[in-house]
């Protein structure tokens, strides 16, 4: 019997998930990618900036603030793994133009004004991020938003219907 291959996408989300396993961040794992032509320019994961103390190292600030997820992102010591992605490439002199952001997470306010900068024109991602002002920008710039659930993983990716009300 023939082992089905994953779709593109499903392939691509799997090496999110691996990415993600990297976080540092006691609160929520995250892993990203950027992918132009079926090729990964960079990756990226949460957690604090190189040669910096780790959350799991000092604890999280936001959890000893009793800060709510979605709220106050400027409070922590981390980067998020979208933001990760994309200095990674600019470290690197990589174009990242029209690429695709492979996510384990939908991204937050700040995350969704820099894809729209760096021209990114289409998100993936699997878990739901409460930010509703994040959506409504990225619809706004036109960036593709596509949700990839549990549920259809084996299916490959369903436009993100349910959050655009």
């Amino acid at each position: 019997m023939k082992e089905k291959r994953p779709s593109w996408d499903q392939y691509f989300m799997q090496i999110t998930q691996l990415v993600a396993t990297r976080s540092t961040c006691l609160r929520r794992k995250v892993g990203a990618l950027l992918v132009k032509e079926k090729r990964i320019l960079s990756t990226g994961y949460n957690g604090a900036p190189r040669n910096l103390p780790h959350c799991r190292e000092v604890g999280c600030l936001r959890d000893k603030l009793n800060i709510p997820s979605g709220e106050r992102q400027e409070i922590c010591r981390g980067l998020h793994a979208e933001q990760n992605a994309i200095i990674q490439a600019a470290l690197h002199g990589i174009s990242i133009e029209e690429s695709i952001l492979y996510c384990t997470h939908q991204p937050c306010i700040t995350c969704s004004k820099m894809i729209i900068n760096a021209g990114i024109k289409k998100i993936i991602f699997q878990g739901k991020y409460p930010d509703p002002l994040a959506q409504q920008m990225l619809e706004e710039a036109k960036v593709e938003l596509i949700k990839m659930g549990e549920e259809n993983a084996g299916r490959g990716s369903e436009k993100n219907r349910e959050n655009r009300k």
